[in-house]
């Protein structure tokens, strides 16, 4: 049997993290849940891998990873990770919070659960939430396999924006040390209320960045499939200037030229909404959640 340390590149490298932690992974199968899993495993810290599904059972058994049922993990665990999709997020919380110890941590990797308020709340379980801000475009790396790593958590150092609005300091350091842990490397945690993470994840990642990232895709293959331009010509113009925008506009590397300046301006005209920033007013944020989190609406 190949071990789960085998597989994973950082095998033989440091995790660190107290053994006096314990941790629970619920849906340490899935994706999330197996990348926190790999790096939990680099640690000697008591860990407990909880999966509901056989599928799931069966690749952490391939992995040399026994299974614990969620009753015995979430009562011996010091912080409990949910590695599971949002729309899960309340009923699972619902099963696991009651079961859990006191002073312990409930996790979640994705504020919209819990900025909807659909997680359930124990008065002495405190709740934490960490999104991982994958290996930024500018990080100077310096190895194949941090450039292979354009996820992090394997090679690539990242940072972390984490929310924590409970008042402990010793709970707030118990939790960082279980976010570098399992989102290893990383440079930094940043440390952000519920809705500002909320913000961030989805209006400026995923409504904003991921947007355009994909709209630079559709506009890209436009090029290629319906203006018949060579598709290496393409990609070697369009990637360079990818590049040489985002170190433009976001690091002021080079002014843009007086021409490109009148193109962009043309750009926002024929594509950008005028009133594109209503998508960080509160009413619409509830509105993209609630389409994230497939519920008619988040009641506050």
């Amino acid at each position: 049997m190949t071990s789960s340390k085998e597989l994973n590149p950082l095998y033989g490298k440091t995790v660190e993290l107290d053994p006096a932690i314990s941790v629970a992974v619920v849906g340490a199968a899935g994706k999330m849940g197996t990348r926190v899993s790999n790096n939990l495993n680099l640690t000697d810290a008591p860990v407990h891998y909880v999966e509901a599904s056989e599928s799931g059972r069966q690749r952490l058994a391939e992995l040399g990873r026994e299974v614990t049922g969620i009753e015995e993990a979430a009562a011996a665990a010091d912080v409990v990770i949910l590695a599971i999709p949002d729309t899960a997020l309340g009923t699972v919380s619902a099963q696991v919070v009651p079961l859990m110890k006191a002073g312990s941590v409930l996790l979640t990797l994705d504020p919209a659960a819990a900025y909807a308020g659909l997680l359930t709340e124990r008065e002495d379980v405190h709740q934490a939430c960490a999104h991982p801000a994958h290996p930024s475009v500018f990080l100077e790396r310096t190895t194949k396999e941090e450039w292979a790593d354009t996820f992090g958590g394997i090679a690539a150092p990242q940072e972390v924006v984490a929310a924590y609005e409970g008042e402990d300091e010793a709970i707030r350091e118990r939790t960082a040390a279980v976010i570098r842990a399992i989102y290893a490397p990383v440079i930094d945690v940043h440390w952000v209320t519920v809705k500002q993470l909320a913000q961030l994840e989805p209006t400026l990642v995923e409504t904003t960045g991921c947007m355009i990232g994909q709209f630079l895709k559709d506009s890209m293959d436009h090029a290629i499939d319906e203006v018949g331009i060579p598709e290496d010509a393409v990609k070697a113009l369009f990637y360079g200037h990818i590049f040489i925008s985002l170190t433009n506009a976001l690091r002021g590397s080079n002014p843009f030229s007086d021409a490109c300046l009148r193109a962009m301006d043309y750009g926002r005209e024929s594509i950008i909404k005028p009133d594109w920033t209503k998508v960080w007013d509160d009413a619409e944020l509830d509105k993209v959640l609630a389409r994230m989190l497939e519920i008619d609406t988040i009641e506050r």
